[in-house]
């Protein structure tokens, strides 16, 4: 794949994760080859850095410390060998921007993971973020200012393998004792998950074994997946986050909700993109249909994300359906 195709494959992802589309295209226009996208997306986040150095007010200040943190995150999409360090410069960056906009936000972090606790301490209940392959924290900051906007407390978090942890840390199939020990650190009853692409697997398998999972959506979450299906690009990013192919051969043989979705007593909302295929993934509508209770979402013209994706954007069209 040149690097136009790269970056057109990417378009949808890097806009739902909030860069301007314009500057998008400006940087990516001048890229080469896919070896310049690292290097491209760093330079640009330093560019906010800078300006964020040179702004006139705390608020302008915190915002381009987010675009930055943004542009960051995303420089690790391609192959590049400075990819931790762009991680760290967006966890940086992103410490830095709440710590200027939220002075109550708070770091929380324990055996695999770290994040920012942020939202009312009195708020009626906290959602945590569950990411999928290659994501990090800082790619969904406007879903969880959504979050937040409604008065909800959100914690985003890197898990094991991603984002800041992903150079130190391997993804683990049980990523419900993840949660499990959040919730144990955060000390509160009841969570709320939102989980997005491949994070939508590990959010439902933790609603059917942690019971303080009160509530749960899956977004372009993954009920199966087939080994012998995925693309070599998804494999090649499995094996990296994972440990190895064979690693990531044992993870994708036990990645089915089968005997998990009728286990999730919570209310669990499952939303596909009707556009959403990708050959060895099943989508969410089993589960849905498995657990007990659950509605089902599916857009019909936009699509929303892959295995190793984000949301890429809001249904403008879709049809619902629930189950008893």
């Amino acid at each position: 794949m040149n690097a136009t195709e790269f970056a057109a494959a990417q378009w949808t992802r890097a806009t739902g994760a909030g860069l301007d589309p314009h500057e998008y295209q400006r940087v990516t226009e001048g890229l080469t080859s896919v070896a310049d996208w690292g290097p491209s997306f760093l330079r640009t986040g330093h560019s906010y850095l800078q300006r964020a150095e040179n702004a006139g007010s705390s608020l302008s200040a915190g915002e381009y410390l987010l675009m930055a943190a943004r542009w960051f995150h995303l420089a690790t999409l391609a192959p590049y060998a400075e990819a931790h360090r762009a991680a760290v410069e967006a966890d940086h960056a992103l410490s830095r921007a709440l710590t200027v906009l939220e002075p109550s936000a708070r770091r929380v972090s324990g055996q695999g993971f770290t994040g920012w606790l942020r939202g009312p301490a009195d708020a009626p209940g906290t959602v945590v973020v569950v990411l999928g392959l290659d994501s990090a924290k800082e790619e969904f900051l406007d879903l969880v200012s959504a979050l937040l906007a409604r008065g909800l407390a959100v914690f985003a978090m890197d898990g094991p393998g991603q984002g800041v942890l992903a150079a130190t840390t391997t993804f683990v199939p049980d990523y419900e004792r993840v949660i499990g020990r959040f919730v144990d650190a955060l000390g509160v009853a009841r969570i709320g998950l939102v989980g997005l692409s491949l994070g939508g697997y590990f959010a439902a398998r933790a609603a059917a074994l942690e019971p303080r999972v009160a509530a749960v959506a899956t977004v372009s979450g993954p009920f199966r997946l087939d080994w012998h299906e995925l693309p070599p690009p998804v494999l090649d990013i499995m094996a990296q986050r994972i440990g190895g192919a064979d690693a990531a051969h044992e993870f994708v043989r036990h990645a089915d909700l089968a005997a998990l979705a009728p286990r999730i007593a919570a209310p669990l909302l499952v939303v596909d993109g009707g556009q959403d295929v990708i050959p060895g993934v099943t989508n969410g509508e089993p589960l849905a249909r498995l657990a007990p209770r659950s509605a089902y979402l599916s857009s019909r013209t936009a699509t929303t994300c892959l295995v190793t994706r984000g949301p890429t954007g809001c249904p403008t069209s879709a049809t619902i359906s629930r189950t008893p």
